[in-house]
């Protein structure tokens, strides 16, 4: 991977990892445009970068996290049902699911039908339960399919739930800071023999640089849902899958 194709995989992802959209689709796509081999260590970036974004919610919402520790209760049981299927399902998500241009557009578009016509509205609640955070977590395992968005499933959970937009969208951030942060320790604990240094600062780079345009899209985000519902980027995904098939 050259610098200019690092770059364009980490903005991509940092604009994408907290949109319904699916990063890791995106991710996928992107690497056929740009003519990348579906290597292990182009797997391993992919996962990676997506840390860095994860990071911008650290950040952000660090003095919410530090002051409720109940929060990060529900948190961790919310992360239990993606950890279970993750871990299970691990050779066959990066042997396969990582590479397939066809499950991600078949969950691109599938998923973009879903927002559009998913119109449950809910006033905020006073607080979110244990068993509320499980569910969602259930809905986030969905997410190990390329395609479907962490970001979507664990926002449609919410709302399933009886979570407002803005109550769902929020949890699905800090949900995913111990997913990703987990699934990026595990990989690199799998992979980092087969790594030489010059990789290593292709991934620190990546990891930087989705960082950055995280902390764009997180804002973006927050601001944009408090007027709209997700029918614009069920539209997207529709569009983007169509796109791809035909092209």
């Amino acid at each position: 991977m050259n610098l200019l194709q690092v770059t364009i995989l980490s903005i991509i992802e940092g604009l994408t990892e907290f949109l319904p959209i699916s990063s890791t689709g995106h991710l996928i796509l992107v690497s056929k445009i740009l003519n990348l081999e579906s290597s292990n260590f182009l797997k391993t970036f992919q996962i990676v970068i997506q840390s860095g974004a994860i990071l911008a919610v650290v950040v952000l919402y660090f003095n919410k996290l530090v002051r409720n520790v109940n929060l990060i209760k529900k948190l961790i049981v919310a992360f239990i049902p993606a950890a279970i299927v993750g871990f299970m399902l691990y050779p066959f998500i990066k042997g396969f699911l990582l590479g397939s241009s066809s499950v991600t557009l078949w969950s691109l578009f599938l998923g973009g039908i879903i927002l559009i016509f998913y119109k449950k509205e809910n006033h905020d609640k006073k607080d979110i339960s244990y068993k509320d955070a499980f569910v969602i977590g259930v809905f986030q395992s969905l997410s190990v399919i390329p395609g479907v968005s962490r970001a979507a499933a664990t926002i449609i959970g919410g709302l399933t739930t009886g979570l407002s937009r803005v109550q769902a969208v929020e949890f699905s951030f800090l949900l995913a800071i111990p997913t990703m942060f987990a699934v990026t320790g595990y990989d690199l604990y799998k992979s980092a023999s087969l790594f030489s240094s010059q990789n290593y600062i292709t991934l620190g780079v990546g990891f930087v640089l989705s960082f950055i345009f995280a902390l764009i899209a997180v804002k973006f985000l927050i601001n944009f849902i408090k007027k709209n519902d997700f029918t614009f980027f069920g539209v997207y995904r529709i569009i983007l899958a169509l796109l791809f098939w035909l092209f």
